[in-house]
């Protein structure tokens, strides 16, 4: 333990978690949610499979880390960036440049994404999608006050189902989805004359 109660990791074990994500990463890409397995991810990645349980407690918990380490760049965006992403717009250009922002994540992740829905047997509990459902309601809130935001987040988010995405991306159809998704995002914020 360091001076201030910090357990540091050591050199060889980032090194381990840093190749198992990026092998993880990498096989994902290559052959898809379904067809790897935590001993594929251990052989490319020159580690035993005792090593990444260990790491990571489990296949969930290897997809958990990978989505978490995308989705924290977007929340930091959320959080601190610049408009519209970021604090200072109006609250339905923010919404819809986080819908425009999330939906190019999960295109750009979507064997990801559908591997920690698969290993994960309650991602709707997952401080990640808490975390981005409450950012939803509270733009929504601020935009349409008179919307039930809690429920309208909840549907909104379901606009991003990786498996949807999947196949309009498999169908060569990802830019007509993500049009659509931006209507719906841009139709329910705006105001009624």
């Amino acid at each position: 333990m360091s001076q201030q109660g910090v357990k540091r990791e050591r050199s060889d074990a980032a090194r381990n978690r840093r190749a198992i994500l990026d092998t993880t990463d990498l096989l994902l890409s290559q052959h898809g949610a379904g067809n790897i397995s935590i001993d594929q991810i251990a052989a490319a990645a020159g580690v035993g499979k005792g090593t990444i349980f260990h790491r990571f407690g489990s296949r969930a918990g290897l997809m958990r880390a990978l989505v978490v380490e995308r989705a924290e760049i977007l929340r930091q965006a959320v959080i601190d960036g610049p408009p519209p992403l970021g604090p200072g717009a109006p609250a339905a250009t923010r919404l819809l440049a986080f819908f425009d922002a999330m939906f190019e994540l999960i295109v750009d992740n979507v064997e990801l994404m559908i591997a920690y829905d698969n290993a994960t047997t309650n991602t709707q509990a997952d401080e990640i999608n808490a975390f981005w459902h409450r950012h939803i309601a509270q733009l929504l809130s601020e935009a349409r006050p008179e919307v039930d935001a809690a429920i309208m987040a909840q549907v909104l988010l379901s606009t991003l189902n990786p498996d949807v995405v999947l196949h309009q991306i498999r169908t060569d159809h990802t830019a007509r989805l993500a049009a659509a998704v931006h209507s719906v995002i841009k139709s329910v914020v705006a105001q009624d004359d």
